[in-house]
């Protein structure tokens, strides 16, 4: 089931009207639908398209496995011969000579990192081949992509040697809230929002997760099948790719996840609680969580002064990160034991409280259709991020769920998920936005993006100036 990725999609086949060859840099979480893409990609233009993968790395593996595979590989699709390669310069030679310059191409070359692990001369000889022959070819687009986002930040869109060469540095996010309440309407289903929201907050929008869900099943019983039962899905699934898109100090990073699972925190508390340095080595552990689809970074503009801030905190922005952190870790000898069990998801300690976290999160990753639903299609956008105000001596701290910035409006952003909301959410975003420290240049309009039960009071109140439910943001 392919759903959504037609911006993706759309960037891709701009790359036919150029007259060379592309190189396209391809990353995302793992289970996003990578190698998916590209493959729809070539379908839907019905060009020929060529798939070489990188071995996973485990005790035995080691260059000429990876070599090994690349000939098989190769062999198999093009009829080419399968005698063995010495190195990756013959590699990428036996690759050039079997594309056509008359015929178009997609070639993916996936897990690129595991590919290349065991020789440090692959990302030169890629480079060479790159200049010398694939460049040639003006119906050639190459895509190199892998779940170690990190590797193909380092040795490829931050090598001096393949500066200017990527035509495209694709970023495949998590679908939409819209597209992922297409898998609910397999079969005619018509789950509720409750429902969909509460599978969504333990999967976020990943399609391979959602290509498990049972539509016809409620929220509790999916997440059960996919969480809680021996063998599940979900179960061993975050050591798996945690353990694959990060090279180091695995046990440090984790603990960074858990010490997130609470809230945002700025690098400096997760350096109190960690008991460790803020120095470079906790910066660079930041950068490839985040660069691995675990953690967000969110910063913007003051809306004082207009400059950047200084304020920088970190947020889980994958909600299965979070869920199996808080639920199916703790758990899991006895899932493994079969004896987990519980009537619905709100007895799980805690789960009440993760609920609103784990909303925030889908929101922020739908940023652009808030965006949309507020009427910010075609205005110039400064800043959009979440906002924390600090207490000083002479005013008080404030946080916003979500700060949009453009020239002369801020949008004030609440976001709630609760059975029921009622006039106290006006009187807590009053109590907020009169703490709020702006630019008297500007205006300021509250916004309320929610789940549940609204009052017709607050609708008719008229506080907010835009009110979005998750109906909308999930196209019903």
């Amino acid at each position: 089931m392919f759903v959504g990725r037609e911006e993706q999609l759309e960037q891709l086949k701009a790359l036919w009207r150029k007259p060379v060859a592309s190189l396209v840099t391809c990353r995302g979480r793992r289970r996003i639908g990578k190698s998916t893409l590209i493959e729809e990609f070539a379908r839907r233009n019905r060009v020929r398209f060529i798939k070489l993968e990188g071995v996973e790395p485990q005790p035995g593996v080691n260059n000429q496995t990876q070599l090994n595979a690349f000939a098989q590989q190769l062999a198999e699709q093009t009829g080419c011969e399968e005698t063995k390669l010495e190195n990756w310069f013959k590699a990428f030679a036996r690759l050039a000579k079997v594309l056509n310059p008359r015929e178009k191409t997609v070639v993916l070359i996936d897990e690129i990192s595991w590919m290349g692990k065991y020789d440090v001369t692959f990302p030169g000889q890629l480079k060479y081949a790159w200049d010398n022959r694939f460049s040639k070819n003006p119906k050639l687009i190459m895509v190199l992509c892998g779940s170690v986002s990190s590797w193909i930040d380092k040795k490829i869109l931050k090598s001096k040697g393949f500066v200017g060469r990527p035509s495209l540095n694709l970023l495949v996010p998590e679908l939409s809230m819209r597209e992922c309440a297409a898998f609910w309407r397999r079969g005619g289903c018509m789950a509720s929002t409750t429902d969909i929201i509460d599978v969504l907050s333990v999967v976020g929008g990943v399609p391979k997760y959602l290509e498990n869900i049972d539509p016809g099943l409620s929220a509790d019983e999916n997440v059960k099948r996919l969480c809680f039962t021996p063998g599940a899905l979900l179960v061993g699934e975050f050591d798996e790719i945690f353990n694959d898109v990060l090279d180091a100090q695995l046990g440090l990073k984790k603990r960074i996840l858990v010490a997130l699972g609470d809230g945002k925190k700025s690098p400096t508390e997760i350096a109190d609680e960690l008991k460790l340095e803020n120095n470079g080595h906790l910066s660079g552990y930041l950068n490839e969580l985040e660069t691995a689809g675990f953690i967000a970074k969110d910063t913007g503009l003051n809306p004082c002064t207009g400059k950047m801030s200084n304020v920088v905190r970190y947020r889980i922005s994958d909600n299965y990160t979070r869920f199996y952190l808080k639920f199916i870790e703790p758990n899991r000898e006895l899932i493994r034991k079969g004896t987990f069990t519980f009537a619905s998801l709100a007895q799980l300690p805690g789960w009440e409280s993760m609920l609103g976290l784990q909303f925030e999160s889908l929101i922020y990753n739908n940023l652009r259709e808030i965006i949309h639903r507020i009427g910010l299609d075609h205005a110039l956008i400064l800043s959009a991020a979440p906002y924390l105000q600090n207490p000083t001596a002479r005013t008080a701290g404030c946080q916003i769920d979500l700060l949009i910035q453009t020239r002369r409006m801020q949008y004030a952003i609440e976001i709630k998920r609760r059975d029921s909301i009622g006039e106290w959410v006006v009187s807590e975003v009053e109590e907020k936005l009169s703490n709020f420290n702006t630019s008297r240049s500007v205006s300021v309009v509250p916004v309320l993006v929610y789940d549940g039960n609204l009052s017709k009071r607050v609708q008719a109140d008229g506080y907010f100036g835009w009110i979005v439910s998750a109906n909308e943001l999930l196209g019903r």
